[in-house]
C-alpha cells in the first residue's frame, strides 16, 4: 500500500468472533494464523491469447483494456514473501512476529490475523472503488496498472483486500500479497513488488476504556471537516487512533532498526484516511520514507459493515525495508535465483543482521536508442513493459533523455545494462 499511497499524494479491542476459516470473496482464508500458501508456478503457468488471458486456472475474456504481458504473468505465483529465508520472507516474519508478540487478546492468542496467500487477482471496484479512489484519480490509468480487462486486474496495492476483510468481521489484520505496477526501469522500481497492510479498527469502549473518565466520550459526532478530523469523528477519538497509529509504527521500526531511531510524521493526502500521513526515519544520517498511514475514512468503514468503530491502517514495501535493512543495492536482486545471493539470507534467526555482499565488480554497458512514437496513445511505460519482455532483469535502467518532434514525436532512451555477473 505505501507505495500507490505515494502516488496518491495531491502533492507532496476485542476481536469479534469467528470461525477458524474466514470467506473472503470466495477465497477461503485462516484467521489468527498465518496462511503462507503458495500457488505452484505450474498453475500460475499462463496463456495470453487473442481472446483471453489464463490465469491461476480461469479464463478472462480480453477487451480493449487488457495490457498485461507475458513476463509480468510469469511472475504471478511466484510469492517470494512465503520462500523460505528470502529477504523478503525474513522482513515480513520480522514485522509478524512483532505484531504477534506486542498486541494479544484475553487469552494471550495474537490480536493480528496474518493473510498472505490472497489471490493477486482482483476486481476494479476492489482496487478502487472500495477505497472511494474517484473515477477520474490518477491511480486508475491504463497507463500505470495492468488489465486483464476492464472489470479485473493486478492488484496495484494490497489494500485492494482491506474492504474484504472488515466485511468477514475481522478489525485487526495483515495483508502480504506481490503488488503490480507499470513504472519506470531503474534499481529502486519494478513492475512486482511486495506490500504489507496493516488495519485496526476499535469499539468506543476499546478506545476509552483507559482513560479516565472515558465512559463519556464518544467516537462519532457531525461536525465540519477540518486538516485534523473527519466531520464524523469526535477529536478526542482521532486523538487517541492517531497517537495508537504513530505508537505501534515506532515501536515497528524500533524492532526492525533498533533502539534509538529518529522519526518524523509528514502530513499528506490519500482518497483512503484523513489524517494521512508518511513516516520518515533518520537512517545513517539521512531521512527516508517508509511508509504511508492515517485514520480510516469512516465510509469506508461503515460500507464494510463496522459502523459502530473507528480505526487506523499503514502499509508499507517489503522491498524498501529489505533495501535499506540489508544493504542490497538494486530491486531486480529480489527475483535473483544466484546462490551467491540467496545463500547470504540462510540465517539461523529471522532477526540477524545481515549485510549484502555485492555478485559482480564489472562495470555496466550503456546503449543509447530512440524511435518514432508509433500511435499517439504510445506511453514510456509501453516502451519499459517491451524492453522487461525482451532484455528481461539484464536491463538495470532507462532513462528518457529528452523528447521531440519533426515531423512526428519521438524518443530517445539510454539503457544500461551489466556487462558481467
Amino acid at each position: 500500500m505505501a507505495v500507490l499511497w505515494k502516488f496518491m499524494r495531491v502533492t507532496k479491542y476485542s476481536t469479534r468472533g469467528l470461525s477458524q476459516e474466514v470467506k473472503v470473496r470466495g477465497i477461503i482464508t485462516h484467521s489468527r494464523h498465518s496462511s503462507s500458501r503458495s500457488i505452484p508456478s505450474d498453475i500460475a503457468a499462463n496463456t495470453a491469447s487473442l481472446n483471453t488471458v489464463e490465469l491461476l486456472g480461469k479464463a478472462y475474456p480480453r477487451d480493449d483494456y487488457s495490457n498485461v504481458t507475458e513476463k509480468i504473468l510469469s511472475k504471478v505465483g511466484k510469492n517470494l514473501h512465503n520462500q523460505k529465508h528470502h529477504p523478503l520472507w525474513l522482513i515480513k516474519e520480522q514485522v509478524k512476529d512483532h505484531f504477534y508478540k506486542q498486541y494479544t487478546g484475553r487469552f494471550g492468542t495474537p490480536l493480528f490475523s496474518v493473510y498472505d496467500a490472497l489471490s493477486p487477482v482482483v476486481t476494479v471496484q476492489q482496487n478502487f472503488d472500495s477505497l472511494l479512489i474517484p473515477q477520474d484519480h490518477a491511480s486508475r490509468r491504463r497507463e500505470d496498472n495492468y488489465y486483464l480487462n476492464r472489470d479485473h486486474m493486478l492488484r496495484a496495492h494490497t489494500s485492494a483486500h482491506q474492504w474484504d476483510l472488515i466485511h468477514s468481521g475481522l478489525d485487526a489484520f495483515l495483508a502480504v500479497g506481490d503488488v503490480y505496477r507499470r513504472d519506470t526501469i531503474d534499481s529502486t522500481h519494478y513492475p512486482v513488488f511486495h506490500q504489507m497492510e496493516g488495519v485496526r479498527l476499535f469499539s468506543c469502549h476499546e478506545l476509552f476504556c483507559n482513560v479516565k473518565g472515558g465512559e463519556g466520550f464518544q467516537l462519532f459526532e457531525q461536525g465540519p471537516r477540518t486538516a485534523h478530523k473527519q466531520e464524523s469523528h469526535t477529536m478526542e477519538a482521532v486523538r487517541l487512533v492517531e497517537f495508537s497509529l504513530k505508537h505501534a509504527l515506532t515501536r515497528l521500526m524500533t524492532h526492525l532498526f533498533g533502539d534509538g531511531l529518529q522519526v518524523r510524521w509528514v502530513d499528506c493526502y490519500f482518497p483512503f484516511t484523513h489524517p494521512s500521513f508518511e513516516m520518515e526515519i533518520n537512517f545513517q544520517g539521512e531521512w527516508l520514507e517508509v511508509l504511508g498511514c492515517g485514520v480510516m475514512e469512516q465510509e469506508l468503514v461503515n460500507s464494510a459493515g463496522a459502523q459502530d468503530k473507528i480505526g487506523w491502517a499503514f502499509g508499507l514495501g517489503l522491498e524498501r525495508l529489505a533495501m535499506i535493512l540489508y544493504d542490497i543495492p538494486d530491486i531486480r536482486l529480489f527475483w535473483s535465483e544466484d546462490e551467491r545471493f540467496l545463500k547470504q539470507f540462510v540465517v539461523p534467526h529471522i532477526c540477524q543482521k545481515i549485510k549484502f555482499q555485492p555478485l559482480s565488480k564489472y562495470p555496466p554497458l550503456i546503449n543509447d536508442i530512440s524511435f518514432w512514437l508509433p500511435s499517439e496513445t504510445y506511453s514510456k511505460n509501453d516502451f519499459y513493459d517491451l524492453a522487461r519482455t525482451i532484455g528481461g532483469d539484464l536491463i538495470e535502467k532507462i532513462v528518457l533523455l529528452d523528447e521531440f518532434t519533426h515531423p512526428k514525436p519521438q524518443l530517445p532512451f539510454k539503457l544500461n545494462h551489466p556487462s558481467a555477473r
